[in-house]
C-alpha cells in the first residue's frame, strides 16, 4: 500500500505531497491542473518508461518518491533487502498496520536529457527492479494502457484464483505430474542421445575394472614396495655394515679389543676399589648395564645380518616389476595409488547404470505412457472446471458492465483447448468483451474505448477481488463519457473494491469522488511566469466546495452546496448499505 507520493518538476506539477493510506483515495482538480500527472508518477515509481517531455519547463529533472507498506517477510521485501536496501519495520499505519508490516521508500529521477535513475531502500537499483516491485504492488489502469490481465497467462491465473479451492487443488496435483513427465521425458531423451557417448563410456569403465582388478593394488602397497626396493638394492653394503658394526661391538676373532671386553675391562677395574669409595658403587653398577645392553645390540645386528641371507636378485625383481605394475595404472587413474582403488569403487555401480540403459528406457517409456494418459485425464478435468468457472466469471463481470453504463456489453471468458500440454494444462484462455449487441466478442484492448476498458476492467477487478487481490489500483479517468446513476454505481463499485485493496482513481465526477475516503484536489498556481500546480487533501467545507465545483462548476452556489452535500450524505448511505 501506498503511504504518500511526493512529486516534483514533473509536468505542470512543481511541488507536491499526496497522503494516501489506506481506503478510497479520489484526485480532482480542473481540466489543466495536472491531475494525470499523478498517474504518471505512479508509472514512472514503478518502472514505465520515461519521457523527457514530462519533465517541468526549465527544471534540471523530475522527481517521484513513495513510501510503501510492505510485509515486512513478504516477497517485496526480501527482494529489498537482496538490493541492499533498507527497511523501517517500525513503520505504521493505523488501521491498515500491523506487527508485519514494514515501509520501504522508492524513489525516481528523470533528468532533461532523459538519465533516470532509481533508489529502493535507499540503494541505487536498475529501473527494471521498479518494474519488477511494481507487478507486486500496483495496477495501473489508465486511459492509454491496461496494465493487468494483458496477457493470456494473467488471463489465466486470474481465472485459476477465481475458481477457488477445487480448481487450485486439481492444478496443483496437475503440474506436480508435469513436472515428473516432463523429467522422465527429459532422461529418456538424454539416454536415447547420448547412447554412443554412455556406450563409450561403459567400454572404458570395463577395460579399467578389468585392468585394476588384475593387478589387484591394496592401499599404502606403494609405499611398502618403495622402503623394500631401497633394502634390496642396497643389501651388501646393509650386510658389510651390519657385520663390521657386530665384529665391533663384540668380536669373535679376538684379533682386537672389543667394545664388550673393554666395558668389561673397565667395570672389573673399578670394582677392586669400590670398597674404598662408594662413590664408585653407580658407576660400576651403569658399566654392568652398559655390558648388558651393548651384548644386547650384539646379538640384535645377528638376527638382522641373518634376514639378509636371500636370494637378493629375484627378490628385487620381482618387487620392481611389482612397482611397474603400479605405476601404470596412478599413471592412468591417480595420480596415486589411493585414487585407483576408489575409481575402481565408483567405476563398478556407473557401469552396472550404463549397462543397464536398455532396461531403465523401457521402464521410463512405460512410465512416461501412463504420466501421459494421467496428464491427459487431470487436463480434462482442468478444463472443466476452467469452463465452469469461465461461465460464473463471465455472467458475474457482464452485471457488473450493466450497472457500470455498458448495459449491451457482455463479457466473454474464452476457453480454447490446444494439442500440447504445458505447465498450466492444455487451455488457451482469454478474456473478450462484446460492447453490444449484434457484434463479435474480441480481446479487451480491442472491444473497448479507454474510458469503456477503464470500466470493464473495474467490474473484473471487483469481482475477483475476493479471490485474487491486489495492494493497490489506480484508476485514470474510469468514468470518462459516465454521468448520473451510473457514475454513482462507478463510485459504489470503486468503495466496494477499496474494501479489500488501496484504490486511487483521478475522476472529474462528483458522484465517483462521493464515495472517496481521502479527497485530494490538484490546483494550478499562476501567480509565477510558470503555471505550476500542487495537491491539498480536503476536509469538511473545502470538500464541499469541491464538490459544489465538479457539480455545477461554481465552488460556491448554494443550490450546488446543497445538491453536494446531499450526494455525499447518499454515498455514505450507499457504502454502508453494501
Amino acid at each position: 500500500m501506498i503511504e504518500e507520493l511526493s512529486i516534483r518538476d514533473l509536468g505542470v506539477i512543481g511541488e507536491a505531497v499526496l497522503p494516501l493510506g489506506p481506503g478510497f483515495t479520489a484526485v480532482t482538480g480542473e481540466t489543466g491542473a495536472g491531475k494525470t500527472m499523478v498517474v504518471s508518477a505512479l508509472g514512472l515509481l514503478f518502472g514505465e518508461r520515461a519521457d523527457t517531455g514530462s519533465v517541468r519547463s526549465g527544471a534540471a529533472q523530475a522527481w517521484i518518491e513513495g513510501r510503501i507498506l510492505v510485509d515486512s517477510h513478504g516477497a517485496v521485501a526480501e527482494r529489498v533487502r537482496e538490493l541492499g536496501g533498507d527497511l523501517d519495520e517500525s513503520a505504521e499505519s493505523g488501521a491498515a498496520s500491523s506487527a508485519t508490516d514494514g515501509e520501504v521508500i522508492l524513489s525516481r529521477s528523470v533528468s532533461a536529457e532523459g538519465r533516470s535513475r532509481a533508489v529502493v531502500g535507499g540503494r541505487s537499483a536498475p529501473i527494471s527492479v521498479l518494474s519488477e516491485l511494481g507487478s507486486s504492488l500496483v495496477v495501473v489502469h489508465g486511459q492509454s494502457d491496461q496494465l493487468r490481465l494483458k496477457g493470456q497467462s494473467a488471463q489465466r491465473g486470474a481465472l485459476d484464483n477465481f475458481g477457488g479451492a477445487a480448481l487450485a487443488a486439481r492444478l496443483a496435483e496437475y503440474r506436480s505430474l508435469f513436472d515428473s513427465w516432463q523429467a522422465h521425458t527429459a532422461e529418456i531423451d538424454a539416454l536415447v542421445t547420448e547412447r554412443s557417448a554412455r556406450i563409450r563410456e561403459a567400454e572404458q569403465l570395463r577395460s579399467a575394472i578389468d585392468e585394476i582388478t588384475a593387478v589387484a593394488p591394496v592401499d599404502g602397497e606403494d609405499d611398502e614396495l618403495t622402503e623394500l626396493a631401497g633394502r634390496l638394492t642396497n643389501l651388501e653394503d646393509l650386510r658389510l655394515a651390519a657385520a663390521e658394526a657386530r665384529e665391533n661391538i663384540s668380536s669373535e676373532t679376538g684379533d682386537a679389543p672389543d667394545t664388550v671386553g673393554l666395558i668389561d675391562a673397565a667395570r672389573r677395574s673399578l670394582e677392586r676399589v669400590a670398597h674404598h669409595d662408594t662413590a664408585l658403587a653407580p658407576i660400576v653398577e651403569a658399566l654392568e648395564n652398559a655390558s648388558f645392553l651393548v651384548s644386547d645390540i650384539s646379538t640384535q645386528l645377528a638376527s638382522y645380518a641373518a634376514t639378509l641371507e636371500t636370494d637378493e636378485v629375484g627378490e628385487l625383481d620381482r618387487v620392481q616389476e611389482r612397482r611397474a605394475q603400479l605405476t601404470v595404472l596412478t599413471r592412468k587413474y591417480g595420480p596415486d595409488l589411493a585414487d585407483v582403488i576408489a575409481y575402481a569403487a565408483e567405476a563398478e555401480p556407473r557401469l552396472l547404470e550404463l549397462d543397464s540403459d536398455s532396461d531403465r528406457i523401457e521402464q521410463l517409456s512405460a512410465l512416461v505412457d501412463d504420466e501421459l494418459a494421467e496428464l491427459g485425464r487431470l487436463a480434462d478435468e482442468l478444463s472443466a472446471l476452467r469452463r465452469t468457472a469461465g461461465e460464473e466469471l463471465s455472467t458475474l463481470v457482464t452485471e457488473e458492465l450493466g450497472a457500470l453504463a455498458m448495459p449491451n456489453a457482455r463479457f466473454v471468458v474464452d476457453v480454447q483447448p490446444r494439442e500440447d500440454f504445458g505447465s498450466s494444462g492444455r487451455d488457451l484462455v482469454q478474456f473478450l468483451l462484446r460492447p453490444h449487441e449484434g457484434s463479435e466478442p474480441r480481446p479487451l484492448s480491442k472491444g473497448a474505448s479507454g474510458g469503456e476498458l477503464s470500466r470493464v476492467m473495474l467490474a473484473i477487478e471487483v469481482v475477483l477481488a475476493a479471490a485474487d487481490p491486489v495492494p493497490t489500483f489506480v484508476f485514470d479517468e474510469v468514468d470518462a463519457g459516465v454521468g448520473g446513476a451510473s457514475a454513482i454505481e462507478i463510485g459504489r463499485r470503486l468503495a466496494v473494491l477499496a474494501r479489500s485493496s488501496q484504490v486511487i482513481v483521478v475522476t472529474h465526477l462528483a458522484q465517483v469522488a462521493a464515495f472517496a475516503t481521502n479527497h485530494l484536489r490538484v490546483e494550478k498556481d499562476q501567480d509565477g511566469p510558470v503555471t505550476a500546480s500542487n495537491v491539498v487533501q480536503l476536509d469538511g467545507e473545502e470538500r464541499l466546495a469541491e464538490m459544489a465545483r465538479l457539480l455545477s462548476g461554481l465552488p460556491d452556489s448554494e443550490s450546488g452546496l446543497a445538491h453536494a452535500a446531499e450526494l455525499l450524505e447518499t454515498a455514505r448511505a450507499l457504502a454502508v448499505r453494501h
